[in-house]
């Protein structure tokens, strides 16, 4: 039987895509785990692969379209075994009388058994259709209710041992199943409690969304023509979202200090000399990296997130990186930084930032994190506080290091000295919480041989 393949949840949050790229065709043989598409979101490009074998007999979105909603079908694939049918001919028009069948019985079963029964003018008795195949019809049908996210391996097995994948709870990225989890489980579990999906927006009122904004500029006394209106696309949206939610749901405060970081850029220089020969760079970016996942391993209470459940301590410091490409900004995470040297920090880093800005980020390698580091020292920015991301408790900003006249006992001298600030989630870090991490912090960009000890 025809199977459809639908447009893919690649993210929780996701809830429409631009289908980017196909890389199968009609009559296409298609194979599980085969890619066959390439679907762009609103913060990277992603591989999409077959879960079932068969024939792709129609493509039913177009290379390029965009606001594909999640879940719709894209193309479909004859069952294995089957040749591709041809396309369904174009119904006629409702003025014209329908013409006699010329043709054999056969071709109007085949005919009868394609109408929908509930449309006006269907006939009283369908020839019946053959009932599908009960794995095949779990596998593809189930995401028309919740969402079931599997790998294609997990899917296999599933059907051969004859097992639910509603009744399995992921232990994968995001709640994905994975072969584990099925080997777990057994045939016949009770369904597994679904999160309820949250409703977008009413079309009505998106659609309303720019007239209402042009008017508005017309009322502050902005004349029409006199501005280009640039449609958000979908990282805009998604920025805006989450930017305005934090600012407004979580309650927040800024702690501001100055750092001298002259033998920060001393123990920069020869340790970069000492990789030059491994084509490896460190930045003072790198280096920030690495003393925050210290001293939040020092202090363990900044490294925490508030749920409704309660305080989640992490285990590990998993530093998020601010990185800006065209349209928004994405934060790409440095797992578990505390363990990791200044040159793989530092490679991990720079293959990151450039896969960001080429779309080319795996969902898992920008969503989550324990604490974010947002850098606009580069552009001269002396100081500034960022938004805190969710469900992070903390983000530090990072000013320009530039030489500063500062005061040492009683004389006057100068260093090279750089503004941080460290926005906290009241909820989880307090005051004085907030105010150990940056001490101890700065005793590492201070005196860079600590991070070592």
């Amino acid at each position: 039987m025809p199977i459809d393949v639908l447009m893919p949840a690649l993210s929780p949050t996701m809830e429409e895509g631009t289908l980017a790229k196909w890389h199968v065709k009609k009559g296409d043989q298609v194979r599980s785990g085969d890619v066959i598409a390439e679907i762009e979101t609103d913060k990277a490009t992603m591989e999409v692969e077959a879960v079932d074998e068969g024939v792709v007999e129609e493509i039913l979105v177009a290379e390029g379209a965009e606001g594909v909603k999640v879940n719709t079908p894209i193309a479909r694939l004859s069952g294995e075994g089957e040749t591709a049918a041809p396309a369904p001919a174009e119904a006629p028009k409702a003025a014209a009388a329908p013409a006699p069948d010329a043709g054999t019985d056969s071709a109007r079963a085949s005919r009868e058994q394609k109408t929908d029964p509930v449309q006006k003018g269907a006939p009283a008795q369908a020839a019946p259709t053959a009932a599908p195949e009960p794995q095949k019809a779990a596998a593809f049908q189930a995401p028309r209710g919740p969402r079931i996210f599997a790998s294609p391996l997990a899917r296999r097995i599933a059907e051969q041992k004859g097992v639910d994948l509603a009744a399995i709870q992921g232990s994968g990225p995001h709640g994905r199943i994975v072969k584990a989890d099925v080997e777990n489980a057994k045939p016949g579990q009770a369904p597994a409690a679904q999160p309820p999906q949250a409703k977008g927006p009413a079309p009505a009122a998106a659609a309303a969304a720019a007239p209402r904004q042009a008017q508005s500029l017309e009322q502050m006394g902005i004349a029409p023509g006199s501005y280009d209106l640039v449609p958000l696309d979908g990282m805009r949206k998604t920025v805006a979202r989450r930017m305005t939610d934090s600012f407004r749901d979580v309650p927040h405060f800024p702690l501001n200090i100055d750092l001298e970081i002259d033998a920060l850029l001393a123990a920069r220089a020869k340790v970069n000399g000492l990789l030059e020969k491994e084509g490896v760079k460190v930045s003072v970016n790198d280096l920030v990296i690495k003393a925050a996942a210290i001293a939040l391993k020092r202090v363990p209470e900044a490294n925490a997130s508030y749920t409704p459940e309660g305080i989640a301590m992490h285990h590990h410091a998993d530093v998020a990186m601010a990185v800006a490409i065209p349209g928004g900004l994405i934060t790409p995470i440095i797992r578990q930084a505390e363990l990791k040297g200044l040159a793989q920090i530092a490679t991990e880093a720079k293959d990151l930032a450039e896969r960001a800005r080429n779309k080319k980020l795996k969902p898992e390698e920008f969503q989550g994190g324990t604490f974010s580091v947002s850098n606009l020292g580069m552009f001269g920015i002396k100081s500034f506080a960022s938004i805190i991301n969710e469900p992070q408790g903390c983000i530090l900003s990072v000013g320009a290091g530039e030489k500063r006249p500062v005061v040492r006992g009683d004389q006057l001298a100068v260093a090279t000295v750089m503004s941080v600030t460290l926005t906290c989630d009241h909820r989880v870090v307090d005051g004085a919480v907030g105010a150990r991490w940056l001490a101890a912090f700065k005793a590492l960009i201070e005196d860079p041989i600590t991070m070592i000890v």
